[in-house]
């Protein structure tokens, strides 16, 4: 009973892991359109996309470890 249990939590904060990679990613994407669009050299924006980026890259690195597949 303890076993099905352990696979189902896995199972299920695995989901939760992938949909947070894909907003997380979504959200590098939308930081670098608008890095694209300024004209000006803005500090702002460019620390809000290396953050995003940082946090996308984490998250991949923490789904290779636990042996997380993306579909």
């Amino acid at each position: 009973m303890m076993f099905s249990k352990k696979g189902k939590l896995k199972k299920e904060f695995d989901e939760q892991f992938v949909a947070l990679m894909k907003e997380t990613k979504k959200e590098w994407q939308q930081a670098q359109i608008i890095e694209d669009y300024l004209n000006d050299y803005d500090l702002d924006a460019v620390a809000k996309r290396k953050m995003a980026e940082s946090i996308h890259f984490y998250l991949y690195k923490e789904a290779r470890i636990r042996n997380v597949i993306l579909k």
